[in-house]
């Protein structure tokens, strides 16, 4: 290196920013985006929020394995390390080829999150970084290594050193840094350490087996064993508390041949097709699927119309009303919860709001039922796609123990998101009709962000993901485990060319650039804009509308009673049939069952005998079953018949035969009914109970208004005021849109400039260069009005009306009634500010004005 590179090297990771390009810098920042929440007032600030725990921790989090394995390896080099070092730590003496060719992407990626800094000869980790990743007794570092021998002979007498360095064969040396040195000289030179335990006892070998990839600590006795004092005295193990030895990190690492990881994953894990079917196979069956989503959500919000279950205290569906809502939709219980929540999701589900909280429709859901069924669809499906609530969940404790409810608190998982548009990406990339086994999924998520998947099955991500491939199968988006065209189209992944990342190498023959280009992690998913969104979806419902069923505007009756729909039913079809008649079986055909109380009903919701022949008639595609036609004329021939007011309440009917059936009748005691003239029988239940009681007895009573009208009965759809679908809660700030990233850097550029920018000496200040002198009111005016006469840019120092202080770079442009008026370069606009709240000026130094 020559000496000018030398000058330019930056010594600290803010000077290392400031040799960054916007580009750069905007890389940075979208990777990120915690680092602009607020903007830096310039870069000095913005590296120092770079090094914070919380902000490298979340981008330790979202490093591929590979990644943090070079972050690891860079942990555990000297400080600072050449690029050389660090690619042998990683590649190994048999400089495994797969490495080399991910090295530089690997490399280039931490330097992009700012986590390395430094040229190819001085790499250097981010303090925190190395804090958190290198070895120490408290934090095992995930590579197993343990100190170096200068930390591990830190607290060793001098004469300790000594002896270790004869029992080594090394000659004493005058003191103890320089024994240390010539001890690291023998372990790191590979000739000579294979000399030194070629002479080892193989029992001394083994224990060294033991401890070459960690942990690297040992206990031993007051009286070591043979073995163990062989490697003690020669500093192979050295001691670091009673009672406790540890494998220095150069012994390690020459055991290992070189490598700080057993296993380097240079390459993620292939995502290969476990089944694959015809893509015309899987279209249909997920299209199936969907119009079966559709219909679920119906049916669960219809079943909620007069008001659904009530709203625990805690907020969210009671465990027994969750039981009736699986058991009202036929699927088990936690499908039943994906289902609420879905709905919820999409704003077509809320509470009221009354004081007798309850579940009910928005009055989003009577829209949503306007709309043509693709378009339906996608409005599940985009809810489900950016959702965070996630329902997986429900039944299990959150951290106070406390059971998570369906519709209830503490549901939301800030990863679902990225994670459900990562697994469907996945399979997009896979050819058309291939499914992927849910393992190899997990495997290549946890890859893909190391930090936050543990080696176990069960940690958060891999239960995501399996719940992600279930959901997106109810929900239609897949269809017998793979992607549906309406589905890549969702996510914006119509091509059907595999990614390049999903390459699998398939020898030693494979070319670097191939292994270089898959290393490429998955970036998180950039938001699309609502008009991406959009017509993302409109795409998704131009390719599923087809597949759709039409619905049918006739149904066969049959002389059993029963009418079968073979398909989906027009709206109003399908509503006036659920009227007359009871839901008996469901399926690709729906099986309806006409019953006295079904009749009934549709006679007490204001259809006429006349009337309900008309619709079957009209509807059916078969003669109307004779014993219909009779159950239908029997029922309305008795409905009426008594007539039920209020009194308490009373029964009148022109019969008095029937009046004394009923008065003789044992069941009608619990109404308490008395004659009060031959037609007419007063009782002192309310009208609905006597209703309802002398309906249980067989009879079929209408109820009728003060006036004498007969009451037409309708079902009463109790909607919520208007609600908004609950929104998605982050992970972490959103990544910025290129406006932002623009204003920002402009905002960070400007305000560097104004705190390192030289000025000239003043008076007030004589030679202090780059510190913002006191200046006095009179000498600030004098000042300005200057640099409005020449030109000038000044240097300044303001605090705003909160009390904040700032330093700036301004060109005043006009100074009149007690206000500047100057064009800020750290705000990049024309702004007008007051003199007083000015605290002093300088004029920038010539080479920089």
């Amino acid at each position: 290196m020559s000496s000018d590179e030398k000058q330019v090297a930056p010594r600290s990771l803010a000077e290392a920013l400031r040799a960054k390009d916007d580009g750069s810098l905007a890389a940075l920042l979208r990777a990120r985006p915690d680092l602009i929440t607020p903007v830096p007032t310039d870069l000095t600030q913005l590296a120092t929020r770079a090094g914070t725990r919380a902000s490298v921790i979340r981008a330790l989090e979202r490093l591929d394995r590979f990644t943090l394995q070079t972050a690891e390896a860079l942990a555990v080099a000297p400080e600072p390390a050449d690029r050389g070092t660090l690619l042998a730590l990683l590649a190994g003496d048999e400089n495994d080829p797969a490495v080399v060719g991910a090295f530089p992407h690997a490399l280039a990626a931490l330097r992009e999150q700012a986590l390395v800094w430094g040229p190819d000869d001085r790499l250097r980790l981010v303090r925190t970084a190395r804090e958190l990743l290198a070895p120490s007794p408290q934090h095992p570092s995930p590579t197993g290594l343990g100190p170096t021998v200068a930390e591990a002979t830190s607290g060793m007498s001098p004469g300790r050193i000594q002896e270790i360095v004869t029992a080594a064969g090394l000659p004493t040396t005058h003191d103890a840094v320089s024994a240390v040195a010539s001890l690291t000289g023998l372990f790191t030179d590979r000739a000579r350490m294979a000399d030194l335990l070629a002479a080892a006892p193989p029992d001394s070998l083994d224990v060294l087996s033991r401890l070459v990839w960690g942990p690297p600590y040992g206990q031993v006795t007051a009286d070591p064993a043979s073995r163990l004092r062989w490697l003690l005295d020669r500093g192979l193990l050295l001691p670091t508390a009673p009672g406790t030895v540890v494998l220095p990190r150069e012994v390690a690492l020459h055991l290992r041949a070189g490598r700080a990881h057993r296993d380097t994953e240079p390459l993620p894990p292939a995502v290969e097709p476990a089944a694959t079917h015809r893509p015309q196979v899987v279209d249909t069956t997920a299209a199936g699927q969907a119009y079966t989503s559709l219909a679920t959500i119906e049916e669960l919000l219809k079943d909620w119309d007069e008001g659904g279950p009530t709203v625990l205290r805690a907020g969210g569906l009671s465990v027994r009303d969750l039981k009736r809502t699986a058991v009202a939709l036929d699927v088990p219980e936690p499908v039943a919860a994906f289902w609420v929540e879905l709905a919820y999701a999409a704003g077509l589900l809320a509470s009221d709001g009354e004081a007798d909280e309850r579940y009910a429709a928005t009055p989003a859901y009577d829209e949503w039922l306007e709309l043509p069924a693709a378009a339906r669809w996608t409005r599940l499906a985009t809810a489900w796609l950016s959702a965070t609530r996630t329902a997986g969940v429900i039944g299990g404790r959150d951290t106070k123990e406390r059971t998570l409810a369906a519709l209830g608190p503490g549901l939301d998982r800030s990863a679902a998101p990225e994670v459900r548009h990562r697994v469907l990406t996945l399979l997009a990339a896979l050819p058309e009709g291939a499914s992927a086994s849910p393992d190899a999924l997990v495997a290549r998520l946890h890859w893909e962000r190391a930090l936050r998947g543990a080696a176990s099955s069960d940690d958060l991500r891999a239960r995501l993901a399996r719940w992600t491939l279930s959901e997106a199968e109810s929900l239609g988006i897949t269809g017998r485990g793979a992607l549906s065209a309406h589905g890549r189209a969702l996510i914006g992944a119509e091509s059907s060319a595999p990614a390049p990342e999903t390459e699998t190498a398939s020898g030693p023959g494979d070319k670097l650039p191939v292994h270089h280009h898959r290393h490429h992690p998955a970036p998180p998913p950039q938001p699309r804009s609502p008009a991406e969104l959009a017509s993302a979806a409109a795409r998704a419902g131009k390719l599923l509308a087809p597949l759709l069923p039409e619905p049918l505007d006739h149904v066969l009756l049959q002389a059993d009673l029963t009418a079968v729909a073979p398909g989906p039913l027009q709206r109003p079809l399908a509503d006036t049939l659920d009227v007359l008649a009871d839901v008996e079986s469901k399926g690709g055909a729906t099986v309806y069952r006409f019953t006295p109380g079904s009749v009934r009903r549709a006679l007490d919701a204001g259809r006429s005998a006349s009337d309900l022949h008309a619709f079957l008639s009209e509807h059916s595609r078969t003669p109307v079953p004779q014993p219909l036609t009779y159950l239908i004329d029997d029922v309305a021939r008795r409905h009426g018949h008594l007539r039920i007011g209020s009194a308490s309440a009373y029964v009148r009917c022109d019969d008095d035969a029937v009046l004394n059936e009923i008065i003789a009748d044992k069941r009608s005691q619990g109404l308490r009914l008395r004659r009060l003239a031959p037609t007419v029988l007063a009782a002192q239940a309310d009208p609905s109970t006597l209703l309802e009681g002398l309906r249980a007895m067989g009879f079929a009573p209408a109820a009728e208004s003060a006036e004498g009208d007969v009451l037409i009965t309708r079902a009463h759809a109790h909607r919520t005021p208007p609600r908004t679908a609950p929104e998605p809660v982050p992970d972490g700030p959103p990544s910025p849109d290129t406006t932002l990233l623009g204003a920002a850097i402009r905002a960070i550029r400007a305000g560097d400039l104004a705190s390192t920018t030289p000025h000239k000496p003043t008076a007030a200040a004589p030679g202090r260069n780059g510190t913002l002198p006191r200046t006095t009111s009179a000498e600030t005016l004098a000042t300005m009005q200057a640099a409005v006469l020449t030109g000038d840019t000044l240097w300044i120092g303001y605090v705003n009306a909160e009390g904040s202080a700032s330093q700036r770079v301004i060109a005043p442009i006009k100074v009149e009634g007690g206000f500047v008026t100057a064009y800020d370069h750290t705000a990049d606009e024309v702004r007008t500010y007051p003199l007083h709240r000015v605290t002093g000026v300088a004029e920038l130094a010539d080479e920089q004005a």
